[in-house]
């Protein structure tokens, strides 16, 4: 495996023993919902941590990574990152298979660049020759508005980047429209039902009301509001390339894109769907 730079990389089973053992004395449904509740906080809570403490969180992947490998492997060139754990996000590597590999000699890492790909390989930027039949590549992925989808409003082309992002799902001015995008610090899928919670309450709304149209529009009060990175404290190159082409956040309710899990399930399924700013018609 060549990378330009490190990754953290936890390593994890790919049984939930708890969960299997829930499911042997409890309904399944019961077991679904303590098995979910379970794994959630304990992504929030490591996650939390990370942000307070990042040291703290930093040294228990490397030393894991270390207690993997064993101290006699350059834990500190290939798999000590420059950023904070959950800046970016953090790699898993179900029931260790990658340093089991590794041990074996069957997998290895090189951090270094690539300088040009030739008839054997790839040369890095160091001068090394890394022969090999396949390259997949892992790079170069950079983050759109609706996968670049042309959206016209009264035959008017939408820049999205001129928009304010509704609850991280809407688009301020946009009429009918609501798209989906998980969490980057939590599973991607959280967000995702919760959303579509959320657009089948508002939709149940339309039609008691008669509705044909919602449409997201700024307030009075929020003239003039900053303007704030749809995602913050997340630095991925994938995702920093075009945040200039995706839609601000705001300072305040809705206008914003917390990315928490805890908050989200409180908005998308008890807040009023009627709240003053998503207008009907």
């Amino acid at each position: 495996m060549l990378q330009r730079s490190p990754t953290y990389l936890v390593s994890r089973p790919d049984v939930d023993r708890i969960a299997n053992r829930l499911n042997k004395f409890l309904p399944a449904m019961l077991a679904y919902r303590i098995t979910r509740w379970k794994n959630t906080n304990m992504q929030r809570f490591f996650y939390r941590r990370s942000r307070k403490k990042p040291e703290d969180v930093k040294k228990f992947l490397i030393d894991s990574v270390r207690k993997q490998l064993g101290e006699d492997f350059d834990v500190e060139r290939h798999f000590t990152p420059s950023y904070n754990p959950w800046d970016q996000r953090v790699c898993l590597v179900t029931n260790g298979d990658l340093f089991s590999d590794m041990r074996k000699g069957r997998a290895s890492v090189v951090t270094d660049t690539v300088a040009n790909f030739n008839e054997t390989g790839i040369e890095t930027g160091s001068g090394e020759q890394l022969d090999c039949d396949i390259i997949i590549t892992a790079t170069g992925l950079s983050m759109v508005t609706l996968g670049e989808v042309e959206f016209t409003l009264d035959g008017a082309p939408i820049d999205f980047a001129d928009t304010w992002s509704y609850k991280g799902l809407a688009y301020s001015g946009v009429p009918n429209l609501s798209s989906s995008f998980g969490y980057v610090n939590a599973s991607w899928t959280l967000r995702t039902d919760l959303i579509c919670e959320y657009v089948c309450r508002l939709l149940n709304h339309m039609e008691s009301i008669g509705a044909v149209e919602c449409t997201p529009r700024l307030r009075p009060e929020d003239a003039g509001m900053p303007e704030r990175a749809w995602v913050e404290g997340f630095t991925p190159g994938y995702m920093q390339r075009h945040m200039d082409r995706m839609p601000h956040q705001g300072d305040r309710a809705p206008w914003i894109n917390p990315q928490d899990y805890a908050h989200d399930r409180k908005l998308f399924r008890k807040s009023h769907v009627d709240d003053g700013v998503m207008r009907f018609r």
